[in-house]
């Protein structure tokens, strides 16, 4: 093992090595400061210039990029209160105060030197993890390889944030689009209508692209202002680092928490930085300082951030469970070199193991030495509107995904995708289970298929790895169940229906009849998936099967849950009308001549009418009507929830400018298209000004025009091109 790490070291000493770790860590500090982009975005952006690439040359330039986005992403945290990712908004809690009193460098550094022991506390965990896991791993068979595909799945819906119910339909519905093309084990096509485009199945970059960042450039394009009111970048680097010395123990208990939170799949970075802020709060004799600038409350959450992309890394090579989306993309990108996770990895690929952590370690060091060098004009990019920044990522997520398969199609699966993820996402479904389902569906398949040859019945599931996976998947779903019936206990009939559910930012469609909708309709493409693969051989159609009737189940109990509380808002409403009515009622019998036995018309607890009346101020029984708003709360329409938003009619307005650019592409050429889409967008959506877009124009037609002679990358062409 000391041999294969040194070997690794020595790769990366090549000059070729090195530039395609400094474009991943250069392209994740970007990508980290761009709200709502992050790791994801970063590796779903650089898959497509991986193909072609050796496999060490591909993961470090992913892992590089990987390694450094929860660096860059406090910028925008710590000097606008704006930041750059959900994880970083713990940070923002003490950054940003801190940098309000002048203080602005002390917090920065704190932060990235905080990264930076934070990755390579992460690099040795993973490092130490080999060993340890390495008898388990190659004890595996397939029995246990198909139950921890099950259990990637199962978990990342468990866990996610929010519904599992949800969580669990969106990772079923994955499975089902990763069966789309070609059966593992018969070579028969399935769901491709006849498509010989859909027998390949489909793209992995198209579908992280699409449910991840064009949904996102979607939600977020109509963001035409940029934040001007950020505080000054002053006070000392000495400071910050010499008080960072001090504060090890939490840099080792943040990064520690942060590998935990890695390694059990859905759990994440966000949830990784406030368990670490919790333990610093805990921890603490003197808890009055934070959130007013406590320098504990950045270290220890800062820790956690990067660690946990390491910590991630170790179900995802070792056990192929992904617990996050860039991890699910970086075992996409293994399976299409040929190189399984597990015991294959180990035993064929054990350098490159080891490659995966010296680049973690040393991407980590180099993002916080670039942080350090470059923060002002960094910190100048977080000033820049998002709608601005979204058309330049249109084009390049678009030509992103035309590289894997050099087909148009795949730029339009892609769009269709990015309407089916901003739809998840603003009805409340996570969206990693999803992505999760799509790159285990194959492997799911391929190791089931190959237990049921080898083992009899079920004797399978009675071996001691597979019942204590077995365990592993049915602890959390009987918690999750126990919870449930103690909070229904608990919960009085007349409490607010819609309390568990109630939309917020990231999901303003949620509880509404948008999410009813979304429910229906993923009842009825399980429900197709049945009929389709009804007719399939019996080999082809089990698993599509399987899941096909679990996800009739959960979708029905989606649909059957949305109804229910649809119902009971809607008779809280009516009864907030009855009461409303009963009341209005009861005081206008009151006899004008009450008022003497009342007092006069100036008498306290009473007021003029417009027609020269008075009526009584006294509330109702038992206080005032709660939620009555007029004819909205007689009519029990508000019991459906937001019926549209403006937010939402501008995501379709920029799906549609998509949609005709991709119709450019293919009758122009792409950078046809792109001299016309380019100014229109940013001149029509994102109100740019002229000088601002003509410049804009030209800098992205000149590098599409000479990227293709410095990276393998193809151009789409249009019709027009064959005519000429």
């Amino acid at each position: 093992m000391l041999d294969s790490a040194l070997a690794a070291l020595a790769s990366l000493t090549d000059p070729g090595m090195l530039l395609m770790l400094l474009i991943g860590v250069i392209s994740g500090l970007v990508m980290g400061l761009i709200p709502g982009l992050g790791g994801t975005a970063a590796v779903a952006i650089l898959l497509p210039v991986t193909f072609g690439m050796e496999p060490a040359s591909a993961l470090a330039l992913l892992i590089g990029a990987l390694a450094v986005v929860h660096t860059s992403d406090t910028v925008s945290a710590v000097l606008l209160g704006a930041p750059g990712s959900a994880s970083a908004s713990v940070t923002m809690l003490d950054g940003y105060a801190m940098a309000r009193k002048g203080q602005a460098k002390r917090a920065l550094s704190l932060a990235f030197l905080s990264s930076m022991a934070g990755g390579i506390i992460g690099a040795i965990g993973l490092t130490l993890a080999i060993p340890l896991a390495r008898p388990l791993v190659l004890s595996f068979a397939s029995p246990e390889l198909f139950m921890l595909t099950v259990l990637g799945v199962a978990l990342a819906a468990v866990l996610s944030r929010g519904n599992v119910i949800k969580g669990l339909t969106a990772g079923l519905a994955g499975l089902l689009v990763g069966m789309i093309g070609t059966a593992p084990t018969t070579a028969e096509e399935r769901f491709t209508f006849g498509s010989l485009f859909l027998g390949d199945g489909l793209s992995l970059v198209a579908v992280a692209l699409g449910i991840f960042g064009l949904a996102e450039i979607a939600s977020r394009a109509s963001q035409r202002r940029g934040d001007k009111q950020s505080v000054e970048v002053t006070g000392g680097w000495g400071s910050g680092i010499r008080e960072w010395l001090t504060h090890w123990s939490q840099v080792l208990r943040g990064g520690l928490i942060g590998i935990w939170a890695g390694v059990l799949p859905g759990v994440g970075a966000t949830a990784g930085t406030w368990l670490a802020y919790g333990q610093a709060v805990a921890t603490a004799k003197d808890k009055r300082k934070f959130g007013k600038g406590d320098p504990r409350g950045i270290v220890g959450p800062e820790s956690a951030n990067n660690s946990v992309e390491a910590g991630d890394l170790i179900p995802t090579f070792l056990f192929g469970i992904p617990g996050g989306v860039p991890s699910a993309m970086l075992l996409g990108m293994l399976l299409t070199y040929g190189i399984q996770p597990g015991p294959s990895i180990i035993n064929e690929h054990l350098d490159l193991m080891y490659m995966i952590i010296w680049a973690f370690a040393i991407a980590s060091v180099l993002g916080a030495l670039f942080c350090f060098m470059t923060v002002r004009p960094l910190s100048s990019l977080t000033k820049v509107p998002f709608s601005i920044l979204a058309a330049g990522l249109v084009v390049i997520m678009l030509l992103g995904s035309f590289q894997e398969g050099g087909q148009l199609g795949d730029l339009w699966i892609m769009l269709l995708l990015g309407v089916a993820g901003w739809v998840l996402k603003s009805t409340g479904f996570p969206r990693a289970p999803f992505l999760i389902g799509f790159v285990l569906a194959i492997p799911m398949e391929r190791y089931y298929f190959l237990t049921d040859s080898l083992y009899e019945g079920f004797d399978w599931m009675l071996r001691p790895g597979t019942m204590v996976f077995i365990a592993i998947l049915v602890l959390p779903i009987l918690w999750n169940i126990f919870k449930w019936f103690r909070a229904r206990r608990q919960l009085g009939a007349d409490d607010d229906p819609k309390s568990d559910s109630a939309p917020d930012a990231e999901a303003p469609l949620k509880n509404s009849v948008w999410s009813l909708s979304a429910a229906a309709v993923l009842l009825l493409v399980f429900a197709g998936s049945l009929v389709l693969s009804a007719s399939y051989s019996p080999d082809a159609k089990l698993v599509p099967q399987l899941v096909g009737w679990v996800g009739v189940i959960m979708s029905l109990v989606l649909l059957v849950t949305e109804l229910r509380t649809r119902k009971l808002a809607a008779a809280a409403s009516n009864r907030v009308s009855v009461d409303a009515t009963a009341y209005l009622a009861g005081q206008a019998a009151i006899p004008a001549n009450a008022a003497a036995a009342h007092g006069g018309p100036d008498s306290p607890g009473r007021h003029a009418t417009p027609t020269g009346g008075d009526t009584a101020s006294t509330a109702p029984p038992g206080g005032p009507i709660k939620g009555m708003t007029g004819a909205a709360a007689a009519t029990g329409g508000a019991a459906w929830g937001p019926k549209w938003t403006a937010d939402a009619s501008f995501a379709l307005r920029t799906f549609a400018w998509m949609a005709g650019f991709l119709v450019l592409t293919a009758l122009l050429g792409y950078l046809a298209a792109i001299s016309i889409f380019l100014p229109a967008f940013l001149l029509i959506v994102a109100r740019a000004r002229i000088k601002t877009t003509i410049i804009y124009t030209l800098v992205f037609f000149v590098l599409m025009l000479a990227l293709p002679s410095l990276l393998p990358i193809d151009l789409p062409q249009g019709l027009l091109a064959s005519w000429l």
